[in-house]
C-alpha cells in the first residue's frame, strides 16, 4: 500500500463464494477490516512440477531436492492448492470481470492517450478501432510517400533522357557542321589543285612552243648559213 500496490480482493457479493472469499480475504495483509495479523500467507509460495514422486508408499506429484521432496499439492509445503482453488475454480469469472473491466480499461486509455486521443468514459472509443483507423492513416501516408517517391524517381528519369536527347542532338549538330566544313575545305582544296594543275599544263604547254619556237628559229639560221 505504501507504494500503491494495489492487492486483489476475493469478491463477497457472491453468496455461493462468500464465505470461503472473506476467509481468504482475512488472510490478506492489511485486510479491509484492518487485521495486520493474519498475513501469515503472504507472499504465496507456489511450486510447480510435472514429475511424479515416490514418498514413502504414496506417489506424488513434486519436486525432489537432496534434502527432501517438496510436495505441490501439500499445503504445508506451498500454496498451490489455495491459489488454484480460489484463482482457478472459485473467481475465474470475476478475475475475468476486473481484467476486462479495470486493467484493460487502464491500458486501452493509456494506448489511446498515447494516440493522442482522449477517452473521457462517457463516450468510450474502441482500441481495436482507433488501431484499424491509424493503421489505414499510416498505411495511406507510407503509400502516398511511395507514390512521391515514384513520380520523383520518374521526373527524374525523364529529365536524364531529356538532356541525353539534348546532348545527342547538340553532338548531331556539331557533327553535321564538322562534316559541311571538311566538304568545304575538301571542295576548296580541290578547287586549288584542279587550278594548279590548269597552271602547270599552260606552264608546259608555254614551255614546249618555246621550245618549239627556239628550234625553228635555229633550223632557220642554219638554212641561211648553208646557202651564203
Amino acid at each position: 500500500r505504501a507504494n500503491d500496490v494495489e492487492i486483489y480482493t476475493f469478491p463477497t457479493d457472491d453468496e455461493t463464494v462468500a464465505d470461503v472469499n472473506k476467509d481468504m480475504n482475512e488472510m490478506m495483509p492489511f485486510a479491509a477490516d484492518g487485521n495486520k495479523d493474519m498475513n501469515e500467507m503472504m507472499p504465496f509460495a507456489v511450486v510447480g512440477s510435472r514429475e511424479d514422486v515416490k514418498v514413502g508408499e504414496t506417489v506424488v506429484r513434486g519436486r525432489e531436492y537432496p534434502w527432501g521432496v517438496v510436495e505441490i499439492e501439500n499445503e504445508q509445503h506451498c500454496d498451490f492448492v489455495k491459489l488454484r482453488e480460489m484463482l482457478i475454480r472459485t473467481n475465474m469469472e470475476d478475475l475475468r470481470e476486473v481484467t476486462h473491466r479495470k486493467h484493460y480499461e487502464l491500458y486501452r486509455r493509456g494506448k489511446l492517450k498515447q494516440m493522442g486521443i482522449t477517452d473521457d468514459g462517457a463516450h468510450p472509443v474502441s482500441l481495436q478501432e482507433t488501431y484499424e483507423q491509424k493503421r489505414a492513416e499510416h498505411l495511406d501516408e507510407l503509400q502516398r510517400i511511395e507514390n512521391e517517391m515514384r513520380q520523383n524517381f520518374v521526373n527524374k528519369v525523364r529529365e536524364k533522357d531529356l538532356e541525353l536527347k539534348r546532348n545527342e542532338k547538340e553532338l548531331a549538330a556539331k557533327y553535321e557542321g564538322l562534316r559541311k566544313e571538311n566538304n568545304e575545305e575538301k571542295k576548296r582544296l580541290d578547287e586549288d589543285r584542279k587550278k594548279l594543275e590548269d597552271d602547270l599544263a599552260a606552264i608546259k604547254k608555254k614551255k614546249e612552243d618555246l621550245e618549239r619556237a627556239n628550234a625553228e628559229q635555229a633550223n632557220g639560221q642554219n638554212t641561211k648559213s648553208k646557202k651564203k
